[in-house]
């Protein structure tokens, strides 16, 4: 009797083993994640990041003609607004582009649904779209060490890089350093108080939040999906290259576009190397919050 009942639990055993295998299979199909957290490429998003440029350039253009119009009727349009509504204008054409992309993908694939009507990753390709911002783009932020790591490499290539970086031209332009400045010192020289505040809070947050978001999420995935035939090495290198120089081109900064060329292969490299845009948001927001400091405090 004894000898039976064991013989009969370890058949049992051994039958719910064989029954567990094929799962176990699926999963080693399937893959675990990489150790090595680095960005992937999508096979989707170039077309409208064009577009997203073209929008953006266009309604900023339109908001500030709209700002300004009050000037044809003896008012006075200052120049801290119409900064202001020339970066919402940009903005929105860009961050038009990055939700229009992924959901524009997602729409496009066989893969089963949930119940949020997005589709679920498991049953996608890498690099597809799954109709969310956060899974496509990266835009995720871990407290360590994407924080510290930002906040020095912000620092960093505010006092470090851009002045290495824009050093070549010292023999042609003179008090190129304090030169540098002007643009940012325009931009402020107008707003006190409250105006300052807000001006502060679109330059130091919205504008790393957006343009990360479109250049190192949006622009460089899809670069970098479009290169995947230059390999696993060059395929990055030369995304990384390119999205820098659309970042730089975009500020129309004729002076600070080898610094901004060189802080945009900083920032792709992070968002690279993590695969998440959280470094690279930060170390923008440090970046951009040096140079107000710097500025207020200088007045």
């Amino acid at each position: 009797m004894t000898g039976n009942a064991s013989a009969d639990h370890a058949r049992k055993v051994n039958s719910r083993r064989r029954r567990e295998k094929p799962a176990v299979a699926e999963q080693t199909a399937t893959g675990p994640p990489p150790s090595k957290a680095v960005m992937t490429g999508n096979c989707f998003g170039l077309v409208e990041a064009m577009f997203g440029i073209l929008a953006g350039f266009v309604l900023a253009a339109l908001a500030v003609s709209v700002f300004a119009a009050p000037t044809q009727h003896g008012h006075h349009a200052s120049q801290y607004g119409e900064e202001i509504v020339s970066l919402v204008g940009l903005w929105i054409g860009l961050s038009g582009a990055v939700l229009a992309a992924t959901r524009l993908a997602a729409r496009d694939q066989p893969g089963r649904r949930a119940p949020d009507g997005e589709v679920e990753p498991g049953e996608l390709a890498a690099g597809s779209g799954t109709g969310s911002v956060v899974r496509d783009y990266g835009l995720k932020l871990r407290p360590w060490p994407d924080i510290p790591l930002g906040i020095v490499v912000g620092v960093a290539s505010q006092y470090l890089l851009v002045p290495v970086v824009e050093a070549p031209l010292l023999p042609f332009v003179r008090h190129l350093y304090t030169r540098l400045g002007h643009p940012a010192q325009s931009l402020t020289n107008h707003a006190f108080g409250p105006g300052l505040v807000v001006l502060a809070v679109l330059v130091c947050l919205g504008s790393p939040v957006v343009e990360e978001l479109f250049f190192r999420g949006l622009l460089l995935r899809a670069l970098t999906g479009s290169f995947k035939q230059l390999g696993p090495r060059l395929a990055p290198a030369a995304s990384i290259a390119i999205t820098a120089l659309v970042f730089a081109l975009v500020h129309f900064e004729a002076l600070q576009f080898l610094g901004l060329a060189g802080f945009g292969a900083v920032l792709g490299i992070l968002a690279w190397r993590t695969g998440r845009l959280g470094p690279s948001i930060v170390a923008h927001m440090t970046f951009n919050t040096v140079t107000i400091i710097a500025i207020v405090v200088a007045r």
